[in-house]
C-alpha cells in the first residue's frame, strides 16, 4: 500500500448539507469538529479538529481536568455523560457545576 500526503489534519475539508456558522460544533459521528468560518450549504469549508475550544457546558455538571467529555447535540452542550452523545475530547481545565463553559481539547 502507498499513501500520498494530503494535508496536516488540523483542519479538515467539509461540505455541509445545511449552512454552518463560524464556531459552530459539528458532529462527525465519532467525534466533533468546529467550523473555522461560515460555510454555506453544499460549499466547501473547513472544520478544526485539533485544538482547545471554550464550549457551553451542561448545567449543574462538574468536570475535572482530563475527564472525557461528550457533545450533547440536543442540548448544544458539553457533558460527561457518554450515552447517546458524541465523543468531543477531554477537559483542558476543570469546570464547576456553576460554570457556563468548559475548555475542551478536541480528540484530533
Amino acid at each position: 500500500m502507498k499513501a500520498t500526503y494530503w494535508q496536516r489534519g488540523e483542519t479538515l475539508d467539509y461540505t455541509p448539507e445545511n449552512a454552518v456558522g463560524n464556531g459552530e460544533v459539528v458532529s462527525l459521528g465519532t467525534r466533533i469538529g468546529v467550523a473555522g468560518g461560515d460555510i454555506k450549504a453544499g460549499e466547501l469549508g473547513h472544520l478544526h479538529v485539533v485544538g482547545v475550544f471554550e464550549m457551553p457546558k451542561a448545567a449543574s455538571v462538574s468536570i475535572t481536568m482530563g475527564a472525557a467529555v461528550y457533545y450533547d447535540a440536543g442540548a448544544g452542550a458539553i457533558t460527561t455523560a457518554s450515552a447517546s452523545n458524541v465523543p468531543a475530547g477531554y477537559a483542558a481545565a476543570a469546570a464547576g457545576a456553576n460554570d457556563a463553559t468548559v475548555l475542551v481539547k478536541l480528540l484530533g
